[in-house]
């Protein structure tokens, strides 16, 4: 199967961005004096909204998680940004896609403010035809919404032509529910229960694997 377009999650599918997101997590908790030493657990920010992370893991009211986005945000924004690293052989699929006429989306729950300038930093912005992220306001933060807005703004109306690409449930769910083919990743931050429980069309455990499978170079 052929794809002309092409939608990215971003943490945890093409960059690892734990130690930047679990530094402003454990930056932003300090603020309401709370010191959390297990950086393992909060890995579990990466990938859902942060107001409901901070409501799920926490007990936080809407309005309390709403004030800890903007504590994560004072140091995401200077320091956690850049606390990233792009997985190996990530850009040289987002190059080959490129060179082979595929539409590449980035559809993130990061706003799109900080998404682009990710992108920017490891020099593979040039490689996308649009990005899609959340808003700085929180009107747009489920992944869902993300991907509507980019099947909108790309005029995207044959969704059997496009596949949406992540590392957690919240990818699957949102891909399948635009008739989208998915692909589930095994090595990001979901677990492996947890992306072959949202039933993917495909599913890739290393970056090889998964550009094997968009360039058609294994038996599906």
């Amino acid at each position: 199967m052929s794809f002309d377009y092409i939608l990215f999650d971003l943490d945890g599918t093409l960059t690892d961005p734990s130690e930047g997101i679990v530094n402003s997590v454990i930056y932003a908790l300090k603020k309401h004096g709370i010191e959390e030493t297990d950086r393992e657990k909060l890995c579990s920010f990466i990938g859902p909204p942060l107001i409901d992370a901070y409501m799920e893991h926490y007990g936080f009211s809407k309005e309390k998680a709403i004030k800890t986005v903007e504590f994560y945000r004072e140091y995401f924004s200077v320091k956690g940004i850049f606390e990233n690293r792009v997985y190996k052989g990530i850009p040289e699929l987002l190059e080959k896609l490129y060179q082979s006429g595929k539409k590449i989306i980035l559809a993130t729950s990061k706003p799109d403010l900080f998404a682009n300038k990710i992108l920017e930093y490891f020099g593979i912005l040039k490689h996308f035809y649009f990005v899609a992220g959340a808003t700085m306001n929180e009107t747009r933060t489920q992944k869902q919404e993300v991907i509507k807005y980019a099947l909108e703004e790309c005029n995207i109306t044959d969704t059997a032509n496009a596949v949406m690409i992540g590392d957690r449930k919240y990818d699957i769910s949102g891909g399948k529910a635009f008739g989208l083919k998915t692909m589930g990743l095994l090595y990001g931050f979901g677990s492996n229960e947890e992306i072959l429980n949202s039933a993917p069309d495909f599913t890739a455990k290393t970056v090889d694997e998964l550009a094997r499978i968009l360039f058609k170079e294994e038996k599906l």
